[in-house]
């Protein structure tokens, strides 16, 4: 099963990454492969938010729709994904934000299994370089919106 860690520090506030990160239905206008995004439900419960969406994913031959389930706690600043349907098998990603001064701290976990076999052992060759292909990505884009707010 794809795991891997990142970790990363930008020049913007949490609250601006955070809110960002759950802004599910931009991400077709800056991650690497996400053709379309959909928000269809999102509570806000006090202390945590829960949302559930769709991400379509595509490359080349590979196009699927997966439904995630997305908590974000307010009080640990912290947001956890897992799977709901799809062509996942196991989908589980955490972020994790923590101020440092102007600056914010992203810790991103994921692992994930495919329930093809085949495009899982394909995934697990190429994943180092898409995750860091999208975490420049979320790291770009937060600097565009964010950089001098």
């Amino acid at each position: 099963m794809p795991s891997a860690s990142i970790k990363k520090e930008i020049p913007c506030s949490k609250e601006n990454l955070i809110k960002m990160v759950l802004d599910i239905e931009k991400y077709p206008e800056f991650i690497p492969w996400c053709l379309n995004s959909k928000i269809h439900n999102k509570n806000d419960k006090g202390d945590k938010v829960e949302i559930t969406a769709d991400l379509t994913i595509g490359k080349s031959f590979f196009n699927e729709t997966y439904n995630s389930f997305v908590i974000y706690d307010k009080s640990s600043d912290s947001i956890h994904v897992t799977n709901m349907g799809g062509p996942l098998k196991h989908l589980e990603n955490k972020w994790f934000f923590k101020q440092k001064g102007n600056n914010s701290e992203v810790d991103f976990h994921i692992d994930f299994e495919l329930k093809n076999k085949i495009l899982n052992l394909l995934m697990v060759k190429s994943f180092d370089i898409g995750l860091k292909k999208i975490a420049d990505a979320f790291e770009k884009r937060a600097i565009h919106l964010f950089k001098n707010t």
